[in-house]
């Protein structure tokens, strides 16, 4: 349209000029139609001045120049004299935008995709653009099987040459594959075939990652895995002849053809290498996992590849270039792969960024950093400070990117860039349950105070059961070797009879100091001492306390009883998690163990050993299992004035319930029960004799040892978008352990309440699901569980919801 205008233009012009002149120079320009644009700007546009001498081939460049600017529709362009006049019909300007009907695309994606092609309020409408952007869209439709689509773009005339555009999406329904037929195949039968596809014709209710609906994008995917399928067996002359994708009348229906050569299969020869392999033959040959006289396998030969990239990036070589080319030998069925190598030059480091680091400061990433600035690029170097920025827990995101430093070939700038978490919370927890009610927790903590890396934390913590007060400090980098420093002072008071356990009262008050000390770059040994003073009083007198008073000389009148203690402890963390925050992938080891020196109150020691391994289930980690797993240990060393052994006290007991240990059971409430013995004959305390006279409750009392274990399927959660998904977790999980006293003699178990309570085959278990979200105030988790195996005595809880702690 806008080219026979241009033609009118001109031969309007010609005739006029050639009445005159040929040619005729150009004294002023008038324009006629301007509303919005103003004079300037489309005198600006134009490539003749005043003055300037014009003709036809003249007028056909202001004509094209004026369109170019996409604020016209039409332009006509006259000779008035020796004047120049344009008259013009401006596009109207966007008004507003709207969409309708739309619901496999969202309104984002949309404004984005209009953005781009300057399609938005307060521009010009081009009615061209509109009609590329129909199309556009309606491909979009046709690649994921809705052939019924249609994309109307609605424009409504609006007063001052403005425009009102809606976009009206009419979807329909996804086509349906109604059938997948392969032509060609014996080696492997078509149901062999489609069972490796995702695209199905017949979807079975359980397999919910198949897809009856046709998409490009999955065949497409599915021709790879097709491909994968016969090159992974060793048909390496397989191809795909065609692919026909046939749509029925109703366009309801699609129907898939494939055609395809197998070809023979071939057995591997031998593997060499050839190229500038930098005296690292052996090296490269070490990688070789591939066997003579065995079926070709094209994932282990791009595993080979990938391999011998790896290992040339850890030497500085960032962009080898590596290639596999087979030798065929028809005859034999024997193919010999030569792996080509090509390193390129070696990529030294110039500089490390970061950005994204708000409030952390720059110096608490640099220190984590393996690569040094100034040596050559080592990618498992850079990995590895990925890996260590992950494990930090500042961060949601760690990504690295290399830049090429312009004008050189051999340097690189790397940038990390990060997204940081909350790494400091409010620990505010709220928890429910059937017969607990409600409870409620808080304190302040600070993993990366003032952006220094270093953690602070102060609690004040008031509840039903307690009374904390304590400061903590810790220096991750105390020396520049990684050698940490910190230290914590707290005051407790503890009413063990409103933590679901058999009454008593702790006044306590401690200081501790630890150093730590790695090993490499995932074992860290931390070393400590600390000095605790218990003041117990309002005991219980049940047979497990008088037990222990009378091994330690304490009268059982005596109200209260004061001890202290001060021990030495060592630890052991492997950390191989790759992320701190929400990990999917990796595991994570804790051993410690703890001792009173001797001399001390109370002499004992305690050991723990905890365990978490995730194993992601697919490529992108959406789905991970997690296995946790917790042993403890603890008992008395020597003997006490009066000749008994030492026994582990009774608060420092281990217990078991609630939603760090077993979810669906009351906080502290599985394990050994306080058992109460009154006139019991001689020897019916601790010698096996008759224990008739043994009461039994439900009020927990703990054990020296304890056993757990979780399986836990985490998956991604429902309606979540892909951003939120960052922030939240969803899992499904089984738990199971049990608590026990390797020191308790009682026999007699058939009272209400009473059982071995030294026997650890007293296992409960429960199964539930849980969401975690990283809330602005720190996590919150929420869990639901019910038991699978319970005893007497136990408490279920159903619901609870904390804040502060995940897994």
């Amino acid at each position: 349209m806008a080219i026979k205008k241009l033609l009118v233009a001109s031969l309007i012009l010609g005739s006029s000029v050639a009445q005159s002149a040929e040619q005729f120079v150009v004294e002023d320009i008038r324009f006629e139609g301007l509303q919005r644009v103003t004079l300037g700007a489309a005198l600006l546009a134009m490539p003749v001045r005043v003055g300037d001498g014009v003709d036809e081939r003249d007028i056909s460049e202001v004509i094209q120049s004026l369109f170019a600017s996409g604020n016209f529709e039409d332009i006509q362009v006259f000779r008035d004299g020796d004047t120049l006049l344009v008259k013009v019909l401006e596009r109207p300007t966007i008004a507003s935008i709207t969409f309708s009907g739309n619901k496999a695309i969202k309104e984002e994606q949309l404004k984005e995709n209009l953005d781009a092609s300057r399609i938005s309020v307060g521009e010009a409408l081009d009615r061209t653009t509109l009609s590329k952007i129909e199309k556009g869209l309606e491909d979009f439709y046709y690649s994921v099987g809705k052939y019924n689509a249609t994309v109307k773009a609605v424009v409504t005339p609006l007063p001052r040459n403005r425009a009102d555009l809606k976009f009206v999406f009419t979807e329909g329904v996804s086509a349906k594959i109604q059938q997948i037929n392969f032509i060609g195949n014996t080696v492997f039968t078509d149901e062999e075939l489609q069972d490796k596809f995702n695209l199905q014709a017949e979807v079975p209710w359980w397999n919910f990652l198949a897809d009856e609906k046709y998409q490009k994008q999955v065949l497409a995917g599915d021709l790879e895995i097709l491909r994968s399928q016969y090159l992974n067996n060793g048909y390496l002359k397989y191809k795909l002849e065609s692919t026909q994708v046939a749509i029925s009348p109703d366009k309801k229906g699609v129907y898939i053809t494939l055609k395809i050569h197998e070809g023979e299969q071939y057995r591997v020869e031998d593997v060499s290498f050839r190229g500038n392999l930098m005296d690292k033959g052996d090296e490269l040959e070490s990688l070789v996992t591939i066997k003579a006289g065995e079926v070709y396998n094209g994932a282990k030969v791009t595993a080979l590849e990938e391999a011998v990239k790896r290992k040339l990036g850890e030497l500085g070589y960032a962009y080898p270039q590596v290639s596999t080319i087979p030798n065929f030998d028809d005859d034999s069925q024997q193919v010999s792969l030569i792996v080509n190598v090509d390193p390129g030059k070696r990529i030294y480091v110039r500089n490390i960024g970061f950005s994204g680091n708000v409030s952390t400061k720059d110096e608490v990433l640099r220190r984590e950093m393996r690569q040094m600035e100034g040596s050559w690029l080592n990618s498992k170097s850079v990995e590895r400070g990925k890996e260590r920025l992950n494990r930090t827990g500042f961060f949601e995101t760690v990504d690295v990117q290399t830049v090429r430093v312009p004008g050189t070939d051999d340097q690189v700038d790397l940038q990390y860039t990060v997204k940081e978490a909350n790494a400091g919370n409010i620990n505010f927890g709220i928890g429910y349950g059937t017969e607990s009610g409600i409870s409620f927790q808080a304190g302040i903590q600070q993993d990366n105070f003032l952006g220094t890396g270093n953690r602070f934390g102060i609690s004040a913590m008031m509840n039903d059961y307690q009374k904390n007060i304590s400061m903590e400090y810790r220096d991750p980098y105390f020396t520049l070797d990684g050698v940490s420093l910190g230290g914590k002072v707290y005051y407790n008071e503890f009413e063990a009879s409103d933590a679901n356990i058999s009454d008593y009262t702790n006044q306590s008050y401690g200081t501790s100091l630890t150093w730590g000390f790695p090993y490499d770059e995932l074992n860290f040994f931390e070393f400590g001492l600390g000095y605790d003073h218990n003041k117990i009083s309002n005991t219980q007198e049940y047979y497990q306390i008088e037990k222990f008073k009378a091994i330690h000389g304490f009268d059982r009148g005596d109200s209260v009883i004061e001890l202290d203690d001060f021990d030495w402890s060592v630890s052991w963390t492997r950390n191989n998690l790759n992320r701190g925050y929400f990990p999917t992938a990796g595991n994570h080891q804790r051993a410690s163990f703890r001792m009173t020196v001797p001399g001390s109150d109370a002499q004992y020691f305690k050991a723990q050993y905890n365990v978490r391994q995730y194993y992601p289930l697919d490529e992108d980690h959406h789905f991970s299992l997690l296995l946790r797993g917790k042993l403890g240990y603890g008992n008395g060393y020597g003997t006490t004035d009066n000749g008994s052994d030492h026994l582990l006290p009774f608060y420092e007991n281990f217990y078991a319930g609630g939603f760090s240990t077993l979810r669906g059971f009351r906080s502290n409430t599985v394990g050994p029960k306080a058992v109460y013995v009154s006139g019991c004959p001689t020897g019916g305390i601790g010698g096996g004799g008759n224990n008739s006279c043994a009461t039994g409750t439900d009020d927990a009392a703990g054990g020296n040892a304890v056993a757990l274990a979780s399986v836990e399927l985490i998956v991604p959660t429902p309606f979540a978008s892909e951003e939120a998904q960052n922030q939240l977790r969803t899992s499904v999980f089984v738990d199971a352990g049990t608590v026990w006293d390797t020191e308790y003699d009682l026999t007699d178990d058939d009272g209400r309440f009473l059982n071995d309570y030294s026997d650890p085959s007293l296992i409960r278990a429960s199964y539930g699901a849980a969401l975690q979200w990283m809330s602005p105030m720190g996590p919150l988790v929420f869990s639901i569980a019910r038991p699978i195996k319970k005893y007497e005595g136990d408490d279920e809880e159903f619901f609870t919801f904390t804040i502060g702690r995940t897994f």
